[in-house]
């Protein structure tokens, strides 16, 4: 895996599918590598359920983060808040997939309003990780594309101010 080598913090927002993929694969690396969680709700409760274990690994090997306070549930509104922060604090955000109306799409969006970086892969071809490609996105076909363009950023020194 491209991460691997190059030590990057993987941030996602811990939902169902590739989200989830993303997350276990960095922990499985070990625990020299570091993987971030942004949550719908507080950190003390998990959504969705089914990621009790791997909220738990991400708590011994990475960062559990949330604007929300402890003991908030999840609710349709906090999504688009968690998606800001993902989007806010990423130096790219990649989407492997994206239906109409979806997190990752929302998420893209607001990463480039922020100035980010978004990266897609390709998919079908009415995937809508085209339209994002067609928008400005930069094609990603395997991780080391993603980490070649950010590298720039990650050897910058920073500046004062």
């Amino acid at each position: 895996m491209a991460q691997e080598k190059a030590g990057a913090l993987i941030i996602s927002g811990m939902a169902k599918g590739i989200d989830s993929a993303a997350h276990l694969a960095v922990i499985e690396l070990g625990p020299s590598h570091l993987t971030a969680a942004v949550l719908g709700t507080g950190v003390d409760l998990v959504y969705p359920r089914q990621n009790i274990s791997l909220a738990q690994a991400i708590g011994q090997q990475g960062l559990l983060v949330s604007e929300l306070p402890l003991g908030v549930g999840p609710q349709v509104w906090h999504f688009p808040r968690r998606n800001r922060l993902i989007a806010a604090i990423a130096l790219g955000v990649v989407v492997v997939e994206a239906a109409e109306k979806s997190d990752s799409l929302i998420t893209a969006r607001l990463a480039a309003d922020f100035g980010r970086e978004v990266f897609a892969l390709p998919g079908p071809i009415d995937s809508l990780s085209h339209l994002l490609i067609q928008q400005g996105a930069k094609l990603a076909f395997k991780p080391s594309d993603v980490i070649e363009e950010l590298a720039f950023y990650l050897k910058t020194p920073f500046k004062q101010v």
